[in-house]
């Protein structure tokens, strides 16, 4: 089965065919470190994570950069109100997202993060070249880009110049046209800057000041890839004007059309249906959750919607999500566990285990549907419990096939990373609790209740019983930032 992703530069679904056999080159744009991550940022590098992950096990040798934008207007206003310099807070700030991204199983995937500010040089160079073209022109102490030279800069977005109005545009006396936006910017006192040289009309000019936000992000790419590359993420938000001002700048000084293959983008994470957001005072940090629920039942959620479509999160889909990882976990924990029969015992679980190989990677392959994948999988913990209500063992062989492939689709997805579900239950808790679970059908609730605080008080054994049905388990330890 061959790979297809939705291109949001051609708004159709393609087949996948990287520029070199067998290797990925794939950028997705990072954090700008002036606070401390949250749930819309957890969203979309999950969202990335699981197409490495899943690139990776299709056998594609992928070099996965995310950046660190360490230069930036909000992180120079942030440091001014906490009377700190600009390095110091961003430092701060990059230390937690890295624990942040480690915590739910993103940072092991990528093969690197560039700071913004190692690639000056290469920035320059790409201004110069702007300018050599007639792409970009000099406001006194800034370099703009010139939108009007450049014939196909709303490719991407699909929006007409005069749209372009409707939205964000940095206003500056003196630009050519509206959405014209900066390259380099004049430094004001205070701020982070550097010194370099451009030349102009013939003369070598020094500028003081710092790279446009846009710039940064085509001069790390040509420095690690070269003038074109394979997938460029990101959230849906950035394709304009980010996205477009990329593409503009980059086709612009290096030639090479398209500069990106694939553009994939993300839907944004919503609370109560408007977009989460630092500016909205919204947002609900990555380390807020992870206090209370596990890592993996974060990816869970995030998972369980197409990546193109938008969440609209409530506490009540994280506490689901808990839920359903914690049947996940005892699910697997009961086949981890189960004693070991005759060959033939277990065959319809492991015939069923196969097809669910063959599903999950039918669905990963048509443009990552995880939503309808966690459904898979969810339902073969489902057939688990059901085989072991009237069998007490399996065959070895079908034992195998099953566990195999349980974990090769979860881990995927980043799921069930925890050998937790290897520590079994004792026979007698076991039979105890199919017991109140023929109990609860029959509504015999107080002898049910007296089961459950049997199952606590000799095995420690916490019940809940949730709409997926019953979960037990000894409290694992959250995966907790401080």
């Amino acid at each position: 089965m061959k790979l297809h992703i939705y291109n949001t530069l051609s708004r159709s679904v393609e087949e996948f065919k990287p520029r070199l056999e067998g290797k990925v080159d794939m950028f997705v744009c990072g954090q700008t470190p002036y606070d401390d991550a949250h749930l819309g940022h957890a969203r979309n590098y999950i969202v990335f994570d699981v197409v490495v992950r899943w690139l990776r096990h299709l056998g594609y040798d992928v070099r996965y950069i995310q950046n660190i934008t360490d230069i930036e207007d909000k992180i120079i206003n942030r440091a001014k109100e906490r009377g700190i310099t600009a390095e110091e807070l961003e430092r701060y700030y990059e230390k937690r997202f890295l624990e942040d991204m480690e915590a739910i199983g993103v940072k092991k995937n990528v093969t690197q993060y560039l700071r913004s500010h190692d690639y000056i040089d290469t920035m320059v160079m790409q201004i110069q070249m702007l300018l050599d073209g007639g792409y970009a022109y000099q406001i006194d102490s800034d370099i703009y880009y010139d939108v009007d030279k450049f014939v196909d800069y709303t490719k991407l977005s699909g929006m007409k110049l005069e749209q372009l109005k409707e939205h964000r545009i940095e206003p500056r006396e003196g630009k050519r046209n509206v959405y014209d936006f900066a390259l380099w910017k004049g430094s004001k006192p205070g701020e982070p800057s550097w010194k370099i040289k451009l030349r102009i009309g013939g003369n070598e000019i020094e500028f003081v000041g710092r790279p446009g936000w846009h710039i940064e992000d085509t001069a790390m790419t040509y420095a690690v890839f070269g003038p074109q590359y394979d997938i460029h993420g990101g959230a849906s938000e950035l394709i304009f004007p980010h996205h477009s001002n990329e593409i503009a700048q980059a086709e612009a000084a290096f030639g090479k059309v398209p500069f990106v293959r694939y553009w994939m983008h993300a839907g944004v994470l919503n609370v109560n249906n408007i977009k989460m957001s630092k500016s909205l005072k919204n947002f609900i940090t990555i380390r807020e959750i992870l206090g209370k629920y596990d890592a993996e039942a974060l990816r869970l959620l995030m998972v369980s919607t197409h990546y193109r479509k938008e969440i609209n999160y409530t506490e009540r889909l994280i506490k689901e999500a808990q839920e359903k990882l914690d049947y996940m976990y005892n699910s697997m924990g009961v086949l981890y566990n189960a004693k070991e029969g005759n060959d033939a015992e277990g065959n319809d679980l492991a015939e069923k285990a196969v097809k669910l190989d063959s599903r999950f990677e039918e669905l990963m392959n048509a443009d990552f549907n995880t939503s309808v994948a966690v459904m898979e999988l969810f339902g073969a913990f489902s057939d688990i419990r059901s085989y072991f209500e009237s069998n007490r063992s399996i065959g070895h062989s079908n034992k195998e096939t099953v566990y195999k492939s349980l974990l090769k689709c979860a881990g995927a997805l980043g799921l069930l990373e925890s050998d937790a579900y290897k520590t079994g239950l004792e026979d007698e808790a076991m039979e105890l609790i199919k017991t109140r679970e023929k109990l609860r059908v029959q509504k015999k609730f107080e002898d049910a209740d007296r089961i459950r605080q049997e199952l606590l008080e000799k095995y420690g054994l916490a019940l809940e019983d949730t709409e997926y049905g019953t979960i037990w388990f000894k409290k694992r330890s959250r995966d907790k930032v401080d």
